[in-house]
C-alpha cells in the first residue's frame, strides 16, 4: 500500500495534469471557432468549383485530346496516396483513424499487385506511416514552423504532385484527411484528385435548355482549371483537418480533465482512509502503552 507521502504527491501530481488538460482545451476551443470558420468558408468556392468541373468532364467526355489531368494515363499500376494529418498529438483519435484508412488502402492496392507510393502531409501520419512503410513515403510536409496553414502550403504540396505525375512516377492520386463535421466528429475521408473527378454526390449546374460554346475550348479550359482544382482539394483537407484537428483535440482535453478530476477523487479517499487508519493505530499503541504502565 502506497504510503501517505506518495499519495499526496500522486493526488499534486494529477491537479497539475488537470490544469494543463484544462488549460489545452480552452486553447482547442478558442482555434477552433476560427478554423472551422474558415474550413465552411472555404466550402462553397470548392462546391461550386466541382460543379463546374463536373460539367466541363461531361462535355469532354470520350474527347481523345482531354487533358491527361482529367482522362488519366490509361493505366492503373502506381498509386500515389496524400496522407494529411496534424503535426501534433493530444487529440484523440484523430490521426490514427486517417493513418488507418490510409493503411486499410495500401493492403488493398498490394493485394491487387499495385505499387503504392506515400506522400506525407504532417508529423503524426509521417510517423505512424514509417513504421510499416518507410521505404513508400517520397516526400514529406509540416507546418511546424507555420502559424497559419493557407493556400501557399496547399499550392506547394499541389505543385510536389502535378511534378510528380509529369515525370509520370504514379497514375492515380488518392487525398485522405478529415474531413469536418462537428465537434464530436470527423469524418475519415478518401478522395481520388488524379485523375480528377468530381466527389460522388455532386451535380452539374442545371443549364435549364442553354447550350454554352466555350471560349477557348472545354479542353483548353480544363487544362487550366484542373492544376488549380487539385490545389483547391488539397487546400480545403488541410483547413478541414485544421478544424477537424481543434475538435478532436477540445474533446480529447475534455475527456481527460474529467477523467483527472475522478482520478483525484479516489485518491483523496485513499489518502483520507490511509490517514484515519494511521491516526487509528497511533491512538492504539499510545493506549496500549498506556495500559502496560
Amino acid at each position: 500500500m502506497p504510503s501517505l507521502k506518495d499519495l499526496k504527491n500522486r493526488i499534486s501530481s494529477v491537479k497539475s495534469t488537470q490544469k494543463i488538460t484544462k488549460a489545452k482545451q480552452m486553447v482547442a476551443a478558442a482555434k477552433l471557432r476560427r478554423a472551422e470558420e474558415r474550413a465552411k468558408e472555404a466550402r462553397p468556392y470548392t462546391e461550386r468549383m466541382e460543379a463546374v468541373l463536373a460539367n466541363l468532364a461531361r462535355s469532354a467526355e470520350g474527347n481523345p485530346n482531354a487533358p491527361k489531368l482529367l482522362a488519366g494515363t490509361g493505366k492503373d499500376e502506381t498509386h500515389l496516396l496524400i496522407v494529411a494529418t496534424a503535426d501534433k498529438g493530444l487529440c484523440g483519435g484523430f490521426n490514427a483513424s486517417i493513418v488507418r484508412l490510409a493503411r486499410e488502402r495500401i493492403t488493398k492496392l498490394q493485394g491487387e499487385g499495385k505499387k503504392v507510393r506515400i506522400l506525407a502531409v504532417g508529423r503524426k501520419g509521417d510517423d505512424m506511416l514509417k513504421r510499416l512503410y518507410g521505404e513508400m513515403i517520397v516526400w514529406k510536409k509540416n507546418f511546424l514552423d507555420v502559424k497559419q496553414v493557407g493556400f501557399v502550403e496547399a499550392h506547394e504540396i499541389a505543385g510536389k504532385v502535378l511534378e510528380m505525375f509529369d515525370a509520370g512516377e504514379f497514375d492515380v492520386a488518392t487525398l485522405f484527411y478529415g474531413k469536418f463535421v462537428n465537434v464530436v466528429s470527423q469524418v475519415p475521408t478518401a478522395q481520388k484528385v488524379i485523375p480528377a473527378e468530381a466527389p460522388e454526390g455532386v451535380e452539374a449546374p442545371d443549364l435549364k435548355g442553354a447550350i454554352y460554346d466555350y471560349e477557348p475550348d472545354e479542353n483548353e479550359i480544363l487544362r487550366a482549371l484542373l492544376p488549380r482544382y487539385i490545389g483547391v482539394q488539397i487546400f480545403r483537407a488541410l483547413l478541414e483537418n485544421v478544424a477537424s484537428e481543434q475538435a478532436a483535440s477540445m474533446t480529447a482535453m475534455d475527456n481527460a480533465t474529467r477523467n483527472a478530476g475522478e482520478m483525484i477523487d479516489k485518491l483523496t479517499l485513499q489518502y483520507n482512509r490511509a490517514r484515519q487508519a494511521q491516526i487509528t493505530k497511533e491512538l492504539i499503541e499510545i493506549i496500549s502503552g498506556a495500559e502496560a504502565l
